[in-house]
């Protein structure tokens, strides 16, 4: 088992490197050449791809296999790493399944439309909480506890 992460804009990456070095897992963040990431644990190892649309995701996609753990907000990405039988963790602290992200899909499809009618909210996203770390931290050690490692 490895640990993929969809590192461009991740907010949890330190939470995953201090906890993938507690259960002595190897992470692979991956990122565009436009940012640069680096981390002394031996553990934990950079990977960058050339920019351009979706090639981080193709890369971390290409890496994943059965029972790999991906943490990453793109629900294009979460539905291919799903189909390798790997589990898929949002950093806002919930799995991925195949069952929820239809209706993520149907969501986001359908506040597309309310702002394509301008009804609906104006986009301002709410700040990230000490409340989603301490989710995402639950989540993911549970992902990293679990004997089949299988969440969808």
């Amino acid at each position: 088992m490895k640990v993929l992460v969809d590192a461009d804009a991740c907010p949890v990456k330190e939470i995953i490197v201090k906890i993938s070095k507690k259960y002595n897992i190897q992470v692979y963040m991956v990122t565009d050449d436009s940012h640069i990431l680096f981390y002394p644990e031996e553990n934990v190892h950079v990977v960058t791809v050339d920019q351009g649309a979706d090639s981080a995701d193709l890369a971390i996609a290409n890496r994943t296999e059965m029972g790999d753990i991906c943490i990453t907000a793109d629900y294009g990405l979460a539905t291919l790493i799903l189909g390798k039988k790997a589990t898929v963790i949002h950093p806002n602290g919930f799995f991925y399944t195949a069952e929820n992200i239809e209706r993520m899909f149907f969501e986001r499809h359908l506040s597309r439309e309310m702002r394509r009618q301008k009804k609906g909210r104006s986009g301002h996203i709410r700040k990230r909480t000490k409340d989603d770390d301490s989710a995402f931290l639950l989540v993911f050690e549970k992902a990293l506890s679990s004997p089949k490692n299988s969440h969808s």
